[in-house]
């Protein structure tokens, strides 16, 4: 655990000489009117919102490539309007956002990680990657510590936490530390490693937000939040570094990354794929579209969202930042007028619209800062002491390399057989019922080598699938054999099995030369 005192803080920045950036910042804030913390909570709220909708036609259309300046991206007075009747699930992140939030309402803000587990497993929206694989575990008895850990769950790396962490900030105003503690504890929902530290990191630069103007600011205290031997730290550090270097070109920037930070490793559905949803590397763009934006609005809104890849979610978070920074009242009309007209609506899956959220967010603020011992006297509200907390370091699928992926694209209805030789495999498939049956769930075991390591479920109800069929990490060096035997089934029920991918103890050369 660190702490850090801002004035402390600068001083011993500017003694080692290694942030010259902070000569010029200007002092962090001591003291905020509610009618400014009103604002600032709208604001990220409102840029999170903005930022999803503008990424609408984008996300995941530019994998490996970015949004080339010839093309137009849509926007018009009633876009949001569009967005919200047209394709609800595009705020997969605000109602993720909105669930813990509505946990923090129904339980108090002393809410333990079991009561986010328990809602999180009640949930009957659709979800994808780390956030489906965590749902499934603790519906299915994983401890909520451990439903994001990537040993259970091989999506742990992804983005998911990163794009629902922005409450944990936004009800800490100028308190990294509280925004570090609640965004650590419900990130292990469905994150460990570098998907937890892009919540935390996205956290703390929505709290950090609330008290500077100052991007470079906001970036290098958000990122004390985070092991330096983490990749995670060592990305956002290059883009930092590489925006001093390039400071008006961020396409250099995009390349330097591509050519440095583009392989993956755990998404099983991405690892031989151009589409990228590993956490640190959308975070990056995130970071370049704040650094590079100068703090304009469109500017952010465009570079973020035309660095391609999760291309909805990454200006959600720019614009959220960006917009607790300056506040709600000075968005842009151009942007803000589209969202004014559907901050009625309530969002899919939610009892909560905009306004709901403003006043909510606003009244957790509130009660989050006299927690953490904020002087509130009249409308000036004093902030605690400045405090920084790390979280611990953890490599996900540390010594894991992947070798291959062997297709199978087969129907089982009884027993599927493979070897390989590696240290651990992911099986990707889905389970099949066309007659949607809720009571009669198939079940299959797992042998591995002859020995029965797990027996899993597979409903087919769309907010309690498991994402991937089957895997197993840290097997010894070495040949194995793998055989799933369906279990219990009715006649028209089955597994489709897609491929699997093996993983190696040392990286695979893939080059002929």
């Amino acid at each position: 655990m660190r702490h850090f005192v801002f004035t402390s803080l600068l001083m011993l920045l500017g003694n080692l000489g290694c942030h010259d950036i902070y000569a010029s910042v200007p002092k962090p804030l001591k003291t905020i009117s509610k009618q400014q913390l009103v604002d600032k909570i709208k604001g990220g709220w409102a840029g999170q919102t903005i930022g999803t909708t503008y990424g609408w036609t984008t996300e995941f259309m530019y994998p490996g490539t970015y949004v080339q300046d010839y093309q137009t991206l849509p926007w018009h007075d009633d876009y949001i309007n569009e967005a919200m009747s047209a394709f609800p699930g595009l705020y997969d992140d605000v109602y993720m956002d909105l669930m813990f939030v509505g946990v923090l309402e129904k339980k108090g803000l002393q809410a333990e990680l079991k009561d986010f587990g328990e809602a999180f497993a009640q949930t009957k929206f659709q979800l994808w990657h780390a956030n489906q694989v965590g749902r499934y575990n603790v519906q299915n008895g994983v401890a909520p510590e451990m439903a994001g850990n990537w040993v259970n769950n091989p999506h742990a790396d992804d983005i998911d936490f990163q794009i629902e962490a922005d409450f944990a900030g936004l009800m800490s105003p100028g308190m990294p530390k509280a925004a570090t503690q609640i965004s650590q504890k419900v990130g292990q929902l469905v994150n460990s490693g570098d998907g937890l530290y892009g919540g935390v990191f996205v956290a703390n630069m929505y709290s950090n937000a609330f008290l500077s103007s100052d991007i470079q600011f906001v970036l290098e205290n958000s990122l004390s939040a985070i092991p330096k031997q983490s990749d995670f730290y060592k990305i956002i550090r290059d883009v930092i570094t590489w925006h001093k270097k390039h400071p008006k070109d961020w396409k250099q920037t995009w390349f330097l990354l591509q050519q440095k930070w583009s392989e993956e490793v755990g998404c099983p559905s991405m690892v031989y794929h151009p589409l990228n949803i590993d956490a640190k590397m959308n975070a990056a763009y995130v970071v370049m579209g704040l650094l590079y934006g100068e703090g304009d609005y469109t500017k952010t809104a465009e570079i973020a969202t035309r660095a391609g890849q999760d291309s909805d979610c990454n200006p959600a978070t720019a614009l959220g930042v960006l917009g607790t920074i300056i506040g709600y009242s000075n968005i842009p009309d151009y942007w803000k007028a589209p969202l004014v007209k559907a901050e009625n609506n309530k969002f899919s899956h939610t009892n909560y619209s905009l306004k709901d959220v403003y006043e909510i967010g606003y009244k957790h603020a509130i009660e989050n800062l006299q927690l953490n011992g904020a002087v509130i006297t009249g409308e000036t509200i004093t902030f605690p002491k400045y405090d920084v907390i790390d979280v611990p370091y953890v490599k996900n699928f540390e010594g894991h390399y992947p070798k291959e992926t062997v297709k199978i694209n087969r129907t089982v209805s009884d027993e599927l057989e493979f070897q390989f030789e590696g240290v651990g495999f992911v099986l990707r498939g889905v389970s099949r019922d066309p007659n949607k049956n809720l009571s009669d769930i198939l079940s299959a075991d797992l042998y591995i080598d002859g020995v029965l390591m797990e027996t899993a479920e597979f409903p087919t109800e769309e907010s309690k699938t498991r994402a991937d069929l089957f895997w197993k990490y840290q097997l010894p060096k070495g040949k194995h054999a793998v055989k799933v035997k369906i279990k219990r089934a009715t006649s028209s029920q089955n597994l489709y099995v897609v491929d699997y991918l093996v993983y190696d103890n040392k990286p695979t050369h893939g080059m002929k030369y």
